[in-house]
């Protein structure tokens, strides 16, 4: 079950209810689709605004791609060896003049770099256009290993606002008010309603015992998700939760938070390191273990045990062998400013934006397939599965198309080429498109050099960094050059290529400890995470609203919306509904999809009716906690555990409807294929059906975070796209599952 958004159920339940056509095998099924193709190419930049001011940073250049500064993740880290201080941020006007802001307001130093040193990395506007805010990491080390490690200890990103950003004022800066100082805060943006969003790698409960939090690759200290901060009040909330990180949040035209997120919900590949030198009787490299729970005091378990997604070298259950299940991408989310609403961008998957080759759950199943329904879908341009989409901007004079960097995971600083998708809130996935922006050259080797953070301008121009380099860096060594320039059309190729620098360079000459050894830098400094000085315009704040078939049940037991709602926020709950788990999008044939409910609901694939039928009886969802820990290292990982706290009404009274063998924090599928289930708030989630026995059959391998009083409807398990693998529309159902889940509720009162 993918979480549908809104938009998108409300133009399918609309579909559905005006007869829109007789159920088609193309991915064009109205005519409204035609109006979602009229995407502009990169030519058609025409000059609404004149040009405005642009703030950016310059870093020392990072000799390395190891987990450092311009690293796809854990780029949050502080010794000198991953950011090397001597950066400052920079404000550059359309007349040429540059100021140096941190400089100006009295932040870093020239020479050796010391207790007054500073690094500087993405600015962000105000909505009102007259300040901005940054995150920056004040201090370098002294010389001596020892001192120097105790020092770092104690470097931390933290978040500061400027202002005085117009050519006749002085720049003042002042560090964010009631920010958790004991962590590294960084990405900020400001929300619509004056709050601070940003990222940090503050646990999710804020424990030390917790720190680090360790992403799910290799146990490298990761962000732990988006934050929401009441700078004045002080009042701290986890927007979305996330076990591997999230990076770079933008406010898009319609005031949805776009960020790149890095999905990796897979199995330990440390503890399967572990597992084979155990049988090898050989020590074990990683000394992985698990925790009893996520308390201090938890104790410590002779299992390294994982019950959820599947193994990542294969395994065998009652339905054969089950494939070896692997993930690694970074991809497009949104999320509500206040934290509802989390999902990939307008629900698109690796389907429509990563398509070809996908492993098939169930080996033996030989109506699954390991190829995506390309048919299905416009865009023609994959991104890289082992990477993804990074340093992401809305264009100013596209609204809803994003521009951002294609680029692997690794050994490239996050540079790559440029691309653009369509993601205008009203479009659905199957007609979402990637566009090359620059040359697109899958072998990595780029003839035109390499780009990061761009940002398309409201004058018409586009700039980004760019690098000389055409292909990634060998290990352990760094980048040429990265400078901002003006991008401009080759008139053969049609695609953008550098041009002309926006600056002179941006020189100095400075040296700092590194341990023992007295590092120096001469030349010119990067150029980074540009963003125009200008207002934006605010969003008005929406309230949610149940649609027709989750309304109608409400309404029907003389349940008051609003206050269900509070119910919930007080308990630090939400509410998540799906209509038929059943029905799934016909572009998945990855997982099963001729499913049916044992004496309930049938649904079964309009290509293939024929294949082998499932039965699903439970809806299992799970819970990520910090419980997998090493011996050689501090902090913990996320692995999936079942709900410890599992509310009470989620549990069937109805005789009829219980199992003897029903996981643990699971609820039973109605018989018209519906569940509702009521789950804990701002802590990422997964889920899978399972058979009468426990068994799992279709497994979704994201993690999802709620909020608070939310309710959240999916049509559809793997929400529907335009039709399901039956060839019908999303279901419009009133989901009886809810029914019986409200009628408990009341009783509970």
């Amino acid at each position: 079950m993918h979480i549908c958004s809104k938009i998108t159920l409300l133009l399918i339940s609309l579909c559905y209810l005006s007869a829109c056509e007789k159920p088609k095998d193309s991915h064009l099924d109205t005519k409204s689709d035609l109006a979602l193709l009229s995407e502009p190419t990169v030519n058609q930049r025409l000059a609404v605004e004149s040009s405005k001011p642009i703030l950016f940073v310059t870093q020392v250049p990072v000799d390395h791609d190891n987990n450092t500064r311009l690293s796809a993740f854990a780029n949050h880290r502080t010794s000198v060896q991953d950011v090397p201080r001597g950066g400052d941020l920079m404000l550059l006007y359309p007349d040429g003049s540059l100021r140096n802001l941190t400089a100006e307001a009295g932040y870093g130093m020239s020479g050796l770099q010391l207790d007054r040193a500073i690094a500087v990395r993405e600015p962000s506007v105000h909505p009102a256009g007259k300040k901005a805010i940054f995150s920056m990491l004040v201090g370098s080390p002294p010389r001596s290993k020892a001192l120097q490690t105790k020092a770092s200890s104690g470097f931390r990103w933290q978040l500061y606002e400027i202002s005085g950003l117009e050519k006749n004022q002085k720049a003042v800066i002042q560090k964010v008010k009631n920010q958790d100082a004991r962590f590294n805060n960084v990405s900020p943006i400001y929300a619509d309603d004056e709050e601070i969003i940003f990222t940090s790698d503050r646990p999710r409960t804020g424990d030390i015992h917790l720190y680090p939090q360790l992403d799910e690759y290799e146990a490298t200290p990761s962000i732990s998700g988006l934050w929401k901060l009441n700078p004045s009040s002080g009042k701290l909330r986890l927007l979305s939760h996330t076990p591997s990180g999230a990076f770079t949040p933008i406010i898009d035209h319609a005031g949805r938070v776009i960020f790149t997120r890095w999905d990796h919900l897979q199995q330990d590949q440390l503890a399967d390191r572990d597992r084979d030198a155990s049988r090898n009787g050989v020590a074990l490299p990683f000394k992985s273990f698990n925790y009893a729970d996520e308390t201090a005091q938890a104790k410590q378990l002779e299992s390294r045990e994982e019950i959820f997604p599947e193994s990542r070298v294969g395994s065998e259950s009652p339905y054969g062998t089950v494939h070896a299940f692997r993930s690694n991408f970074f991809s497009i989310w949104q999320i509500d400013q206040d934290g509802g609403n989390e999902e990939t961008i307008n629900h698109a998957g690796l389907h429509e934006l990563s398509f070809g080759y996908l492993t098939p759950s169930f080996m033996h199943d030989k109506n699954l397939s390991k190829r995506t329904r390309e048919e299905l879908h416009r865009n023609r341009l994959a991104l890289r599965r082992e990477g993804g989409i990074f340093h992401l901007r809305e264009d100013p004079l596209e609204p809803g198309v994003l521009i951002g960097i294609n680029a692997r995971e690794s050994a490239s600083f996050t540079t790559d080429s440029i691309i653009k998708v369509n993601a205008r809130p009203d479009i659905n996935p199957e007609q979402m498109q990637i566009l090359a922006v620059t040359r697109f050259d899958k072998s990595d080797n780029l003839k035109d050099g390499r780009y990061r953070n761009p940002l398309p301008l409201s004058d018409g121009k586009l700039i980004a960094s760019h690098t000389s380099n055409q292909l990634p860096p060998e290990p352990e060594t760094s980048l040429r050059d990265l400078r901002l320039k003006y991008l401009e059309i080759d008139t053969t190729s049609r695609h953008y290529t550098a041009a002309t620098p926006l600056t002179k360079g941006i020189h100095k000459s400075l040296s700092w400890w590194d341990g023992e050894q007295l590092r120096h830098y001469q030349g010119d400094l990067w150029e980074l995470d540009p963003v125009e000085l200008k207002p934006r315009r605010k969003v008005p704040t929406q309230l949610p609203k149940l649609e027709a078939p989750e309304k109608s049940i409400l309404d029907a037991e003389k349940i008051d919306e609003t206050e269900l709602r509070r119910w919930l926020e007080r308990n630090q709950l939400a509410l998540i509904i799906t209509r038929n788990q059943t029905s799934r999008d016909r572009a998945d044939l990855q997982q099963p999809y001729n499913l049916q409910v044992p004496g309930g609901i049938k649904t079964l694939s309009a290509i293939n009716p024929d294949g082998k039928l499932y039965s699903i009886q439970h809806f299992q969802i799970l819970q990520a906690e910090q419980v997998r820990a090493y011996a050689d290292r501090a902090g913990r990982r996320h692995l999936a555990q079942t709900i410890r706290d599992f509310h009470p009404l989620n549990l069937s009274t109805n005789s009829e409807n219980s199992t003897r063998s029903q996981p643990k924090s699971s609820v039973i599928i109605a018989k018209d294929g519906s569940t509702a289930a009521l789950v804990p708030a701002e802590r990422a989630l997964t889920w899978q059906t399972t058979d009468q026995q426990g068994q799992a059959i279709v497994r979704e391998r994201n993690w999802i975070t709620f909020k608070a009083g939310e309710i959240r409807v999916c049509a559809s398990c793997h929400g529907v796209n335009h039709r399901d693998q039956a060839n019908f529309p999303a279901p419009i159902n009133q989901p009886e599952a809810l029914r019986e889940l409200i009628r408990r509720w009341k009783l509970a009162r």
